[in-house]
């Protein structure tokens, strides 16, 4: 009791009072309204307000009430922070931006675990009690703390002379000195001294023991504390000097004026006794409230507030910079054409099409593999049969779709028999032309790449390739895959004539791998910093490359991958869905087209591993589940319109149905630290957005989250595994349950909205603002 004052009360009436400390009020039930200086706050039940330090104020009742007060005295919170008397904290549950609410039940559940655990005076009870007072404490100050205000401020010009009032004002009630503030503000003291003086028209002793003065007077109108601890407490040397300087300002002794003036104490509240808990339990609405706090303030659903880091992101769509968000066309490669012949594959390409914009079906080996068969022996005169048959169904599949083929032809597949190839593709091109039409066949894309060969024979016969083409179909796109090293800026040898052949180029693809920056033997490395927009800085840096060899083509980024890890069990444990859509976003100026792979399964069986690849990205797991690129692409389809505001974790933009909001938390830590819950919590983000000169109106407000608990493939596996294997049952549920979460709701928007979002790593929130038409 000597450091906090814990009561439940019914409250008819508190006379004006001040306390030297901060007080919480929880109504558990009715109404009151407390009246301050800074407005008149009516509570009713649920309700949280936070009253601060020598802050005036005084209540009446509304309703009958329970109301449950914390006092928590300056002495108490200074050993804990000793910058605590320049806080103001602005609380109050009716007026909190949106996203708090979570913040609220903690408060409201900590609160109720006091109150029951100080009842009961059992053994540990009051190292527990001090447990949650700071608890409650340090929520206060990581989320609801605010500089302390000061509307009496001198009317004065001189920006420096103002700070140095709001420090003195700040520190008035310590033993602070002339030469304390002058070192404070880096000025000798007689300069300090005088220019103050010159300044504001009074000097510096005189300014500060005036201060306290005013102070001083309040305690002895509202307060019963004795003389002497008012004027210790108000930073006065000790009593004598008080009692001078009073007298000498109001002609008479702190003693006698109090006496004259002082307010009188008329209060009407009944005070609950919690000696035992046998009191509380004869008020079984008291429990049952408390019951509803501890349930609702469930610690899972949230975050630990001495982990989470706080920024404040500030917009405005007044703003008169605008420019259209570019959207990458994407690339889906599914390895050989026949793929697409199952139901499955064809299920994923559709559900890629219509959420992430794909426009190239990327496939390997066109002609050499087990699409088009090769040709038999027959003794017929004409040929019963077409080799083109499975092509020619999946193709037509492709067109009707409004996809097109980016074919990728690799010299070591066909250098053994250079003709032959020629001769076979010649003969496609021919068939397909026919079948398909020019048009269609016009927007196809073929790659050609080549890696040890050497270089003179892989060259003439690019050239050969490129005549051919351009002479069937002019229009169709031929480019070659660039090997480039980000850590020597260059290419190698065998691919230095790419840069000669730059007139039948009509592309340049390239990939990147932000994993290409780290040894994962290291536990901790600047690697892992520098892997940090690895993908945007070799973009960056092949482009200059490029144009200094006078390149300027198209881009199309075929295989990447953000920040991922080295095993299956930190690809899948290392959650990275913020890390992918800010690199797509990154770079989205930069490149013709993003790839992916359709699914793991094809993925792995192409690039002939056990393992998942570390090269590329998949769209989808082995049994359908989507992963967390899926998800990251559709949220950047889904962000459409002109670019308002473009940060490192946040994009914001307005198209015709109002605006869309964006938020990441990108992280690049060591994956196998992101198996530790403790370290991840300390990865995790709060932030609170305003945005000014939103038009005033009604708003739908959609909220998607896509975290490690909403959307994160791996997180359900994990859960819902067994030794005895998996079904279909598990598996479906599974897949289905894997995906970000929606909430909506209805706000009204007068100008300006505020609201907080916590992001744990790597996290994305996905707001969308739709202006009702009424």
């Amino acid at each position: 009791m000597e450091d906090y004052q814990l009561t439940l009360q019914n409250i008819e009436f508190l006379s004006s009072r001040i306390y030297p400390g901060i007080e919480i009020l929880l109504v558990l039930d009715g109404e009151i309204v407390v009246e301050m200086d800074s407005g008149i706050y009516h509570l009713r039940e649920n309700d949280l307000l936070v009253i601060n330090r020598n802050q005036l104020y005084q209540v009446r009742a509304v309703k009958n009430n329970t109301v449950l007060t914390l006092r928590i005295p300056d002495t108490f919170i200074s050993k804990y922070d000793e910058e605590y008397r320049q806080y103001h904290f602005h609380l109050f549950s009716q007026q909190i931006d949106r996203g708090k609410e979570n913040i609220m039940a903690q408060l409201r559940k900590s609160l109720a675990e006091l109150l029951i655990t100080y009842s009961r005076h059992e053994k540990g009870g009051q190292l527990e009690v001090h447990i949650l007072i700071c608890k409650i404490l340090l929520t206060l100050i990581l989320r609801f703390k605010g500089e302390r205000s000061h509307v009496d401020e001198l009317d004065v010009n001189d920006q420096r002379l103002k700070e140095m009032i709001s420090y003195i004002k700040q520190h008035f009630d310590e033993p602070i000195t002339l030469e304390d503030v002058a070192a404070h503000f880096y000025l000798s003291p007689s300069y300090f001294s005088r220019y103050f003086k010159q300044q504001a028209g009074i000097g510096f002793s005189r300014f500060l023991m005036t201060l306290r003065l005013e102070h001083s007077v309040k305690d002895l109108l509202y307060t019963k504390d004795s003389i002497t601890f008012i004027s210790m407490k108000n930073g006065f040397p000790n009593t004598k000097s008080f009692t001078n300087l009073f007298k000498e300002v109001y002609g008479e002794t702190p003693h006698s004026f109090r006496e004259k003036n002082a307010q009188e104490q008329v209060d009407v509240v009944k005070n609950y006794q919690l000696d035992g808990s046998e009191t509380l339990l004869e008020s079984p609405e008291i429990i049952m409230k408390l019951g509803v706090y501890l349930s609702d303030g469930d610690d899972s659903a949230t975050f630990s507030n001495t982990e989470t880091h706080f920024e404040e992101l500030k917009l405005d769509v007044t703003s008169s910079s605008r420019k259209k968000l570019n959207h990458p066309f994407k690339i889906l490669t599914i390895g050989e054409l026949q793929e697409l012949q199952k139901i499955n594959v064809r299920t994923q390409m559709l559900l890629a099409k219509k959420a992430l914009n794909i426009k190239y079906i990327g496939i390997h080996q066109l002609l050499s593999g087990r699409t088009i068969p090769t040709a038999v022996e027959t003794d017929e005169l004409i040929p019963t049969t077409s080799p083109y048959y499975n092509s020619d169904e999946v193709i037509e599949f492709m067109k009707t779709n409004d996809l097109s083929l980016f074919t990728h032809i690799a010299y070591k597949e066909i250098a053994s028999d250079e003709q032959v190839f020629l001769q076979k593709l010649q003969h496609f091109l021919r068939h397909c032309l026919q079948v398909f039409g020019e048009k269609y066949v016009s927007s196809w894309c073929f790659m050609y790449s080549a890696n040890d060969e050497d270089s003179e024979h892989v060259q003439r016969f690019y050239g050969t390739l490129y005549k051919l083409l351009k002479t069937m179909v002019p229009s169709i796109q031929v480019g070659v895959l660039f090997p480039f090293s980000f850590q020597t800026g260059t290419t190698d040898d065998q691919h230095k004539w790419i840069l000669l052949q730059k007139e039948q180029i009509d592309f340049i693809a390239f990939q990147a791998s932000s994993n290409e920056m780290v040894d994962f033997k290291d536990i901790i490395d600047d690697q892992y910093l520098a892997a940090k927009d690895f993908i945007r800085k070799k973009t960056e840096k092949l482009k200059h490359y490029l144009k200094s060899h006078a390149i300027e083509k198209p881009l199309h980024l075929i295989t990447w991958s953000s920040f991922s890890g080295n095993t299956r069990y930190t690809n899948g444990i290392f959650f990275r869905g913020a890390l992918i859509l800010n690199d797509a976003l990154t770079i989205a100026e930069d490149v013709e087209s993003l790839g992916f792979w359709i699914n793991t399964e094809v993925h792995e069986r192409m690039v002939g591993g056990r393992n998942i690849p570390l090269e590329g990205m998949e769209l989808f797991h082995y049994f359908k589940g989507k992963r967390p690129a899926y998800y990251a692409m559709s949220f950047f389809s889904r962000l459409q319109g002109n670019v308002i505001s473009k940060g490192e974790d946040h994009v914001m933009t307005e198209n015709e149905t109002g605006y869309q909001i964006v938020l990441m938390n990108n992280k690049i830590v060591n994956p196998y630290f992101s198996i530790e819950e403790t370290f991840s919590q300390k990865l995790m983000k709060e932030v609170r957005v305003t945005i000014k000169g939103i038009p005033s109106g009604e708003y739908q407000i959609r909220k998607y989250v896509f975290d490690k608990d909403h959307g994160a493939l791996y997180k359900g596996w994990r859960e819902n595994n067994s030794k005895f294997g998996m079904d279909a049952e598990i598996i479906d549920y599974i897949t289905h349950s894997s995906q970000p979460s929606l909430e909506v709701f209805d706000e009204r928007i007068d100008g300006e909205w505020s609201f907080y979002s916590y992001l744990s790593i790597n996290a994305v929130h996905f707001f969308e603002l739709r202006k009702v038409v009424v």
